[in-house]
């Protein structure tokens, strides 16, 4: 990443990128107040359970002042923060007085440690890590503006001149702790920008990702809307086809015209086949209500079970593996009976008219399992990862010549997932597939 030592953001997002380091700032000074609380009471403890022949406490005196004010402005820096922090949450903005307080508190911590480098050996070249860390901590956990991060490098080195010269009367020892001086206070500057810079980019990123995913999600709404009121529009025309195609079956029609009707028969079926496809995933998209109510699932599939054997739709018998204590789920049971006939008619597509199709029902303590098992031409492994997508291409003919909308277990998928459920597949080609429901049990029970 380039770094622009005097950039910034477009005007347009300045105020929101400000708003938003403004947050992170207060968060991390709650922190860094915290911390640097907890390091002086430790200090504090520290010299007082030992004896003062050990610890030599009497021979710095300044430890023992700056220890005093930090464990007191420390938690006073706390409680100014929170309110802050608090008001930034309730406003939603960066004020002035947030910024004012952020700068004051990066001088607090950069001035304390620079206090701390010259009490050690009042030769602050000698031993420069706490004037380190203080300039490399501010730099990393705070984001400055330009102006912000130039008046505090130069409040910091006006501060370091004064005593350094007040302190030492040699001009060359002077040079060279101004000369060191001027390297931390670079490398701050730069630590600085560099991290307003990678912050200000990864905003931006945000910011741009934010947007697109409301275009897509709008452009999803939109084409959800279009697709059912075309779908919708459809079934009218379709249906007076069917109708008219009905009327001239009974009438006297040679044998090909009779063939064309029953043509255009079947094809009125497959359209309205795919329309109401259509209209149901528009539906799963769109609709905010979805009621569920507790339902006993073992005589739920059993009753599906049973009218999937009574129907001539479907050659296949169906066989129900039920569990055996009562399995509550909650459910909608319009939408669910619509998982079943899918998973049922997808696998009697597939199977051949000998080949049995079971349903199992399981249940542990927490959640559900419904498999439906078929033993017919399985799922090839180069199309298994797609079948639940959307017109997935993944679709093939029937065993008998059936059509696929691509759209079925798209649907199937669409509806599970509404019952915070999920649905996975296992297949073998030439031996047959499982698609396997997991649904939570229902927390309201009837009682016996």
């Amino acid at each position: 990443m380039d770094v622009d030592i005097a950039g910034t953001v477009t005007v347009k997002s300045r105020a929101q990128f400000r708003n938003y380091y403004m947050l992170q700032n207060l968060k991390s000074i709650k922190k860094l107040c915290l911390i640097f609380f907890a390091l002086n009471v430790i200090f504090r403890v520290f010299i007082t359970a030992f004896p003062t022949s050990l610890t030599r406490i009497q021979n710095f005196p300044e430890f023992n002042v700056s220890n005093w004010i930090h464990i007191f402005a420390a938690p006073l820096f706390y409680l100014s923060v929170t309110a802050l922090h608090k008001q930034a949450r309730v406003l939603r903005k960066a004020t002035t007085q947030m910024s004012v307080f952020t700068v004051i508190f990066a001088l607090y911590i950069i001035l304390s440690g620079m206090a701390s480098s010259f009490i050690v050996t009042y030769i602050p070249s000698d031993n420069l890590i706490m004037f380190m860390i203080a300039l490399t901590v501010i730099s990393i956990i705070c984001v400055f503006e330009y102006g912000q991060t130039m008046f505090i490098t130069l409040v910091t080195g006006s501060v370091f001149t004064l005593l350094i010269t007040a302190l030492s009367h040699s001009p060359t020892e002077i040079l060279y702790n101004e000369l060191i001086c001027c390297i931390l206070l670079l490398g701050f500057f730069l630590m600085s920008r560099y991290n307003f810079n990678y912050k200000a980019n990864h905003f931006l990123q945000l910011v741009e990702i934010n947007k697109q995913n409301r275009e897509i999600a709008q452009a999803s709404n939109f084409k959800t809307e279009v697709l059912g009121m075309v779908a919708h529009d459809l079934r009218n025309p379709i249906a007076a086809i069917e109708s008219v195609a009905m009327l001239m079956e009974m009438d006297a029609v040679d044998n090909d015209t009779l063939e064309n009707i029953h043509m255009v028969k079947q094809s009125c079926r497959k359209a309205r086949s795919i329309i109401n496809d259509l209209l149901e995933s528009a539906r799963n998209d769109t609709d905010t209500e979805f009621t569920v109510k507790s339902t006993e699932m073992n005589g739920f599939l059993k009753n599906l079970t049973d009218l999937w054997n009574q129907t001539p739709n479907i050659p296949n018998h169906i066989v129900f593996k039920g569990s055996p204590q009562q399995a509550f789920a909650d459910i909608n049971p319009e939408k669910f009976q619509r998982v079943i006939d899918n998973l049922v008619s997808n696998a009697a597509k597939f199977s051949k008219d000998s080949d049995a199709i079971e349903i199992a029902l399981s249940a542990d303590s927490a959640a559900l399992k419904i498999e439906v098992i078929d033993h017919g031409v399985g799922i090839p492994d180069a199309i298994l990862p797609n079948i639940f997508d959307r017109f997935s291409k993944a679709g093939r003919s029937g065993l008998r010549g059936e059509h696929s909308t691509g759209l079925g277990l798209s649907i199937v998928k669409q509806i599970v997932e509404r019952h915070i459920g999920k649905i996975e597949v296992k297949s073998i080609v030439g031996q047959g597939s499982t698609f396997t429901i997991h649904l939570p049990k229902s927390a309201n029970q009837p009682s016996h």
